[in-house]
């Protein structure tokens, strides 16, 4: 399953703040900001992948089902290891 940028735009988005977050994180630790700040930013930016991913996974399921005859045409186990992948 290919997935097009522009079909998926917004989760990009999503993924680009959430490295620029990330670099924040490490620059907190790196100064060293206190460790309740530190965390709550990092929590942050898991939940931001989190999301990401899950969208992803997502938008291949409407992929598949949109290309094929239906909800049979899709890979129930490759879709099922993609998503327990992000649990």
């Amino acid at each position: 399953m290919e997935l097009e940028p522009d079909d998926i735009r917004p989760l990009i988005n999503r993924a680009k703040r959430a490295h620029g977050h990330l670099a924040k994180v490490i620059s907190m630790m790196e100064e060293g900001t206190e460790c309740e700040d530190v965390i709550t930013q990092l929590s942050a930016v898991l939940k931001a992948l989190e999301k990401t991913g899950f969208g992803i996974v997502a938008t291949g399921l409407q992929q598949c089902i949109a290309a094929g005859d239906g909800p049979d045409s899709v890979d129930v186990k490759k879709m099922e290891k993609l998503f327990l992948g992000l649990a």
